[in-house]
């Protein structure tokens, strides 16, 4: 592990600062940021510790309805809120997923929604198109946990469980810097390995998240959060799916683990869900229409039947409740 200083910040200010030198990173919990030092992935000449920063671990109900989420809450914060249970199932199933009890409690949903892959290529440092290779050996070789939709030239995954939960709730971002702060939907914070292949989001140097905000029109409704998993516990997602149907009736449904960002389903396919019209015959048509542009590689077409039970499920309970 090649040496860094590392720094405690007491206030954003003086971490905002700290972060806009070269080579820094923010530190969390560390349970993906640790593993990338000792395996040689991240040299940083400096950490930022965020952990003890005022208010970036609040979980704060707001008078308009809406909460926002400082990036330092732990996952079992979240999983455990008695007003995320309540107001937003989808999310607390999401988190209470994430990991194992131990990484639940040390890790963040900042760091969380900003781990970096899973591709083993990528985390045994062979070379690849992350790493400044010049091609992708997940393309034509051991692919069967990689990208069914939004792939090419590079086929990860994003590994996040709540952002599945989270698009799906239409949250927002927070990004700050020495610049201040933006808000950014968290449909746009993703971006895909065609349109940027140095990171999985869009955060640039110096760029932190700094909390998330759920709406007020996303709480209850119909809302779930469902996984699978090669083993029954403590994994990442082969494919997920965040549903969500507002009380207004608008629904958004989002599948994770087979693509590089959380993958909304087109309006289409929300829009004749909203409409009430369908019954439950409908279900496994809506779900073929939702893999049509699907597009696996040698060997996880697997995904694509796995993604189609999640949406007939999915359609099946919206047209239920």
């Amino acid at each position: 592990m090649q040496p860094f200083s590392y720094h405690h910040a007491s206030n954003f200010r003086d971490a905002a600062g700290l972060l806009a030198e070269p080579a820094s990173l923010a530190l969390g919990g560390g349970t993906d940021l640790l593993v990338w030092l000792k395996e040689g992935l991240a040299t940083p000449r400096s950490l930022v510790d965020l952990r003890d920063i005022e208010g970036l671990r609040e979980i704060d109900a707001r008078p308009d309805g809406s909460l926002r989420i400082g990036a330092a809450a732990r996952i079992d914060d979240l999983a455990t809120n008695p007003i995320i249970v309540e107001r937003w199932p989808a999310l607390a199933a999401a988190c209470e997923s994430v990991g194992t009890t131990a990484l639940r409690h040390m890790g963040t949903i900042g760091g969380n929604l900003c781990q970096r892959p899973r591709c083993w290529y990528l985390r045994r440092n062979i070379s690849c198109l992350k790493n400044g290779g010049t091609g992708c050996p997940a393309a034509t070789g051991e692919n069967q946990y990689h990208a069914i939709f939004g792939g090419g030239p590079c086929w990860i995954v994003h590994p996040s469980d709540p952002a599945v939960a989270l698009t799906a709730l239409g949250a927002a971002i927070s990004v700050g810097s020495t610049n201040g702060t933006r808000e950014v939907p968290i449909e746009e914070f993703y971006v895909l390995p065609s349109e940027r292949m140095e990171h999985e989001t869009i955060l640039t140097a110096g760029e932190v998240v700094t909390a998330v905000t759920l709406p007020a029109a996303s709480a209850r409704g119909v809302q779930r959060y469902y996984k699978l998993m090669q083993r029954g516990s403590w994994d990442f997602a082969i494919a997920s799916l965040g549903l969500a149907r507002r009380e207004s009736g608008e629904v958004r449904l989002v599948l994770g683990g087979v693509a590089p960002r959380p993958w909304r389903l087109s309006s289409s396919i929300e829009e004749d869900l909203a409409s009430g019209s369908l019954d439950e015959a409908d279900a496994e048509t809506l779900a073929d229409r939702a893999l049509y542009d699907a597009k696996p590689l040698s060997k996880n077409g697997y995904k694509v039947a796995l993604a189609r039970a999640l949406i007939a499920r999915a359609i099946v309970e919206l047209i239920r409740s």
